[in-house]
Order: structure tokens, then sequence, then C-alpha cells
């Protein structure tokens, strides 16, 4: 009985202790500047940013997948095949970039002529609030356990942003927690991942560009299992880029001189089948703006094409057509482009938004939120003294057993 005693004793002390080392984990994780966020600007200005200029029914289109992951070595390894084996099943789908992003973890191998390109995923947060990060030196591993403000989830753009080309937002309908005024507030990213199978109209990206944000919106299979057809060639990047290094596919997911696409899983498990239908999918004939029009010509008739502006708004549908048009407003301040097909592919493209080019060369404004150095202060002053809390009630709640 005695024995039984001590170790029930021995195990509430584990178990406390776990639970000590969890809740100050998340405190001293949680610990961030509290920062001033500029006020919501709706894109204004007599000019209309064309992100297809140039592109037109001579482009040829580069089929793109960023988000990838591959096997990896320890205990956080996600996938079973290697870099090698999961671009080969990429090539038969017609893709002609392919970049690797495991978890905190550079693999240097992609489809680029530059083949050893920097491109992970940081983030092993409970909420899922990922980032894909390119061009960095080295991995961020540090990472907040919860990051629940709008203040703490900038703080880590910010901390990946300093050593980075470009981030991209992964999966917002996919991070627990993100909500529509994180969308409005959140600055310094320059991608948003959509479409991530649990929407087909991508609210969020729309809360972020009605804020002002210009971010551009990519789709990427998100991939874990390319031994399951339900998972690999479901979502693409359709890229004008000039050539196939990494410099350039950057410039040009900058410029925003691409579609997402979703693609239904063609065959169902047929890989033959799969196959066959992905080399013959609807695509972007001609996109552009004339004066204040903006236009889309595709290679099938679509169910409907439809032109959403700010708050989500419909501005224009058409149905059961190959191209549609309609002139940009002065008073709206963007608008872009969503294309239906009858057999389920979805085609995306980035926003034609107005600015004043005598003032910048594009609506993508500079990161302008501040340290609001009296709640910083406040905030983890607080944060602290619940740590000390904790650790007292630890240490009161060991003596007294």
């Amino acid at each position: 009985m005695k024995i039984a005693k001590i170790l029930a004793l021995w195990l509430m002390r584990a178990v406390a202790t776990l639970l000590l080392v969890v809740a100050l984990a998340i405190v001293f994780t949680a610990l961030s500047p509290v920062y001033n966020f500029p006020e919501s600007r709706l894109f204004a200005g007599k000019d209309i940013y064309n992100p297809y200029e140039g592109v037109d029914s001579t482009t040829e289109w580069h089929r793109a997948n960023f988000h990838t992951h591959t096997r990896v070595e320890g205990i956080f390894n996600e996938c079973d095949y290697t870099p090698e084996e999961t671009v080969r099943e990429y090539m038969k789908y017609g893709y002609d970039i392919v970049t690797i992003s495991n978890h905190n973890e550079i693999t240097p191998f992609s489809t680029l002529e530059d083949e050893a390109v920097s491109i992970y995923e940081h983030g092993y947060n409970i909420f899922k609030s990922h980032n894909l990060v390119f061009g960095a030196e080295s991995e961020l591993n540090y990472d907040m356990v919860m990051p629940l403000t709008a203040s703490q989830r900038q703080f880590m753009l910010n901390l990946l942003r300093a050593d980075a080309d470009m981030v991209q937002f992964n999966h917002p309908l996919r991070s627990r927690a993100t909500t529509d005024e994180h969308m409005r507030l959140l600055e310094g990213y320059e991608l948003v991942e959509l479409d991530s199978g649990r929407s087909t109209e991508n609210e969020y990206w729309d809360a972020a560009l009605t804020a002002g944000h210009y971010v551009l919106g990519t789709a990427n299979d998100d991939l874990h299992y390319p031994d399951r057809s339900a998972c690999i060639a479901v979502r693409s990047n359709f890229l004008a880029t000039p050539a196939l290094t990494y410099d350039a596919v950057v410039a040009t997911l900058r410029r925003g001189a691409f579609y997402a696409m979703r693609t239904p899983d063609y065959g169902a498990g047929d890989w033959q089948e799969k196959v066959v239908r992905n080399a013959s999918i609807p695509a972007i004939r001609n996109i552009g703006l004339s004066d204040d029009v903006v236009y889309i010509a595709l290679t099938e008739v679509a169910d409907s094409i439809k032109f959403t502006g700010s708050d989500h708004r419909t501005l224009h549908l058409a149905t059961a057509c190959d191209s549609a048009a309609m002139a940009l407003a002065a008073k709206e301040p963007y608008v872009r482009i969503t294309a239906y097909f009858a057999d389920g592919e979805v085609i995306y493209t980035n926003p034609f938004a107005r600015y004043d080019s005598d003032v910048a060369n594009s609506p993508r404004r500079e990161v302008s939120h501040t340290v609001n150095w009296l709640y910083t202060v406040l905030l983890n002053l607080a944060l602290l003294a619940v740590a000390a809390g904790l650790v007292i009630l630890y240490v009161k709640l060991i003596k007294r057993r």
C-alpha cells in the first residue's frame, strides 16, 4: 500500500511538472511586442495595376507547386518519399516547377535551373499558423506555442521577413484562431495560400485586399502523400515567368504574373486517367487591361466567370462563356476573377487594383506598423506575473504533498 502511495505521489508530481513546463512554454513564447497597426485603406488612384502586363495569347504558362513535403530525418518526418521520387510524380502531370518546403528544414532541391533553392515551411505551433519562407539562409527554429493575437503573428512575420526574399501566409483557412481581423491587420507578407480544400471562395484573401494589403494568391497541394491521387496535382500555379530560375520565379510571383488553380482528382484513383486529363486542363488564353476594362479569355467554355471586388462582393457575373470583361469603376478599389468549369476546375486570377503611378509603381504599400511601448510593457509584465504565479502554485502543491 505504501509503495502504491509513493508511486501515485511521483505520478502526480510528474504530471504537475509536465503541465508547468507546457504552461511556461506558452507564456514565455507569448512574450512579444504589441503593435499599432495602420488603418485600413482602400486601394485608390487614377491608375489600375495590371499584374499581367505583357501577358498575351503567346504566353507560355509554367505549372508550379511550392508547398511540398518529402522525407526528412528524425521524428518530425511527414512523408515517406524522397525529393527525387516526389518530383518524379509531379512531372507526370505537367509540372515545370516543384520546390521542397519541409517543416523547419531547408531541403536544397527543386526543378529550377539553380537547383539548390532555399524554401521551407516555418511553424510547429498548435494552431498550425505556418508560413512559407523563400530565400532564407537558415531556418528560424523559434516559434510561439499559441500565437493568438495579431501582434504575436506579426512579430513572427517580422522575424521571418528579416532573413527572406519573400513570405507566404500558408493555409489561413486551416490555421486555427485566424480571423478576418488578422487578415485586415497583418502586413509584410507577399503571398497568401488559397483554397486549401475547405473553401472555394477565399474570403480571407478578400479581407486582406479590402484592407489595402496587395497580397497575391497561390494554390498549392501542401503535399504529404504523393501515392494518394486525391493529394497530388489538385492545386497548382501557372507562372508567366521568362526563365526557370529562382530569381525569375520570385520576381514573377512578386509581380503577380501568375494564376492559381484548383483541379479535381481526375480518375479518383485511376492514375492513367489522371495523367491524361491533366494534360488538357482549361487555361487562361489571354488576360489584361484595356483602359479601365479588365478582360479574360479562356481556352474552354466556363460555367461562370465571376468578378469579385472589395468586401467579397460580386461585381459582375458572366455564364456559359469562354471570355468576359468589365470596366472597373473609379470607386472600386480592386477586382479579381474566378472562372468555374463544369468538371470542377477553378481558376483564380490575381487582383487588378487601383493606385497612383505618380506616387508608386504598384498598389503594394510599405510596412508601417509601430510598437506600442506602453501596451507592450504592460502585456509582458502581466505574462511574467502569470509565469511567477504558476511557479509559486507548483512549489506550494509539491510541498503540500
